[in-house]
């Protein structure tokens, strides 16, 4: 028998009851439900609402399902919908009435919006965990390669030069900011919806503080409206999410370029390729390129939860049970996703002789061919003017800069010298690039120990 059916004169048709049914994955949430519901038990027997013989009652029976559920004892039955559910039901067929006692001044309504949020909770710190892995691999693949010179892109073509260090680092400042939006959003969503009832509060004399305390709460959600039919938080998490994934989608396709024998930048280790079925030369990225793929999955859960809620009035609707498969699907994507990307950028093997032979074409000196016009005193826009010139010549009569007599040079301007070898030298040209975030060792040095102490500080 349902637990709502008094109202009902006919049983719920079969089709119906599977359509209806979430238990097939709000499973996930019987630890939270649980520990909700303890709390919840302990304030109504400190509030006089039940005696503290039911409440002893209770709190036993629910520790007891929890340890029969991680042990594997217990079946959930979809006649029973969800998990809340599902855990009443047990609850009363072992203790009795006291287990009928457990929803007073509750429903499900808050009851899922506490669980939900709980639950989201509790994998953001372990997902800023495998984040802060990720950086520190990235920190310590940084630290070997600060004099290794490679291009710079723009529009994907080549433009100045940096260090394969710089380039690693960039990607480590933007996960420090996922990190910070993922602490953002943790701080944000820390207020508790228990309480709300279904979504006018409750005439019982409840202490929504004592439960919110429980539960590592900040405070008790200020509206029972808002309590129950927010989902923000599911919204700035999967948007924290979705962000995350482009920022590995856009190393990802990095990664793919850099192996490729269009560059031959990296060469992956052969626990994190794959290979062809047909040709047996192949080695391919396919760590990097589901993870490409993958993103759009996580996209497609942050759409699909904005279209559910876009039209809902308040409070709770039943289109709100859509906000769970997205949100467990982008956690489990998600975590996934990064212990490999780890795995795969900790172990590849950098090609740092093919990146410095790829920096010495393109006239990725260019601008410091500039810079060297305009400290001997031209203005810069009559400096670029002549190397640009210059770049024009070289690539008529198949030169690079640096193979230009010096007559050649002065040819474009009389305050070229001699030194302008030594300026055009794409070591010094990077090592000259001191500038605060710049290519410098010393700057990346920098960085690296802000990366190593971000690690740190963020660890939880």
């Amino acid at each position: 028998m349902k637990l709502w059916s008094g109202r009902f004169g006919k049983e719920t048709d079969t089709l119906v009851n599977d359509f209806n049914a979430s238990i097939q994955f709000d499973q996930r949430l019987y630890k939270e439900d649980i520990t909700g519901s303890l709390a919840h038990a302990k304030m109504l027997g400190d509030c006089g609402v039940i005696s503290q013989e039911d409440v002893a009652a209770i709190t036993a029976g629910l520790k007891g399902i929890l340890k029969d559920i991680e042990d594997g004892k217990i079946e959930f039955s979809a006649d029973n919908e969800d998990i809340h559910m599902n855990v009443e039901s047990l609850l009363t067929a072992r203790i009795g009435d006291a287990g009928k006692r457990l929803h007073t001044a509750r429903s499900r309504n808050d009851q899922v919006a506490l669980d939900f949020r709980m639950y989201v909770r509790r994998e953001i710190p372990e997902i800023i965990g495998q984040i802060l892995d990720l950086q520190a691999a990235l920190a310590k693949q940084a630290e070997k390669y600060q004099t290794a010179v490679m291009p710079g892109y723009t529009h994907l073509q080549r433009a100045q030069p940096i260090s394969f260090a710089q380039h690693l680092l960039a990607y480590a400042a933007m996960l420090s900011r996922d990190v910070t939006r993922l602490e953002d959003c943790k701080k944000r969503m820390n207020e508790c919806p228990l309480g709300s009832g279904a979504l006018a509060g409750t005439t019982y004399p409840i202490d929504r503080w004592e439960t919110a305390k429980a539960l590592n709460f900040d405070c008790p959600m200020g509206n029972s409206l808002d309590g129950v039919s927010d989902r923000d938080y599911a919204l700035e998490f999967l948007s924290d999410m979705s962000v995350l994934m482009m920022h590995l989608s856009r190393f990802a396709e990095e990664v793919i370029l850099w192996c490729s024998w269009e560059f031959k930048f990296i060469e992956l280790d052969d626990a994190y390729s794959t290979g062809s079925s047909i040709m047996p030369q192949k080695k391919n990225p396919d760590v990097a390129e589901l993870v490409r793929g993958k993103t759009g999955r996580v996209y497609g859960d942050l759409m699909g939860l904005l279209t559910t809620m876009k039209g809902l009035p308040l409070a709770y609707n039943k289109d709100m049970q859509e906000d769970k498969e997205p949100v467990f699907d982008a956690i489990d994507t998600v975590k996934m996703c990064l212990p490999v990307f780890t795995g795969q950028i900790s172990t590849m093997t950098v090609l740092t002789d093919n990146m410095r032979r790829a920096a010495g074409h393109g006239f990725i000196n260019a601008t410091d061919c500039a810079d060297y016009l305009t400290k001997k005193g031209m203005p810069f826009r009559d400096a670029y003017t002549a190397v640009g010139h210059l770049v024009a010549y070289c690539s008529e009569n198949g030169k690079t800069l640096e193979e230009l007599t010096l007559p050649e040079f002065q040819n474009a301007s009389p305050l070229f010298n001699g030194d302008v070898y030594e300026a055009l030298n794409l070591e010094a040209c990077m090592g000259q690039r001191k500038s605060y975030g710049g290519p410098a060792v010393c700057e990346t040095s920098r960085q690296i120990q802000a990366v190593e102490a971000f690690v740190a500080a963020h660890r939880m």
